[in-house]
Formats: structure tokens, sequence, C-alpha cells
């Protein structure tokens, strides 16, 4: 993907921007493929942390299908 086709969500204008136009790396997420991506970041994040935070439960035992000491023999 060239920079052209690169967009960015910048949290300190709180806009989507395009890769030339980008500022400082330390406000920025992405880089994603459309402005449209880019403008619903936050769904992204949220959805990638749900299935982080399960993912974190699995493995430590929480689920409630598996062994309770968090351990598989």
């Amino acid at each position: 993907m060239s920079d052209e086709q690169r967009w960015y969500w910048d949290l300190k204008q709180g806009q989507a921007v395009q890769a030339s136009e980008r500022g400082a790396a330390d406000h920025l997420l992405g880089p994603y493929g459309s402005q449209e991506e880019a403008e619903h970041w936050k769904d992204r994040v949220e959805a990638r942390n749900e299935s982080w935070k399960e993912a974190d439960k699995e493995w430590a035992g929480d689920d409630e299908d598996g062994p309770e000491d968090g351990v598989e023999d």
C-alpha cells in the first residue's frame, strides 16, 4: 500500500488524515486502508479489546468450560 492510499486517525485533530498530511506519530492511529476505516477506528479498537479480554479470561482459566485451576491436563 502506497502512502497515498494510507489513512490515519489523528487523535489531536479528531479527524482522518492522509499519510502525506499526518503529524507526529505520538497522536496517530493507523495506518488504515481508507478514510472510512480511519473514521471507524474506535469500533476496531473496541472489538480488538473485547477479543483480547476474552482471550485473557480463557488463558487465565476464567472461562466456564475450562478447568477450574487454569491448568489443563
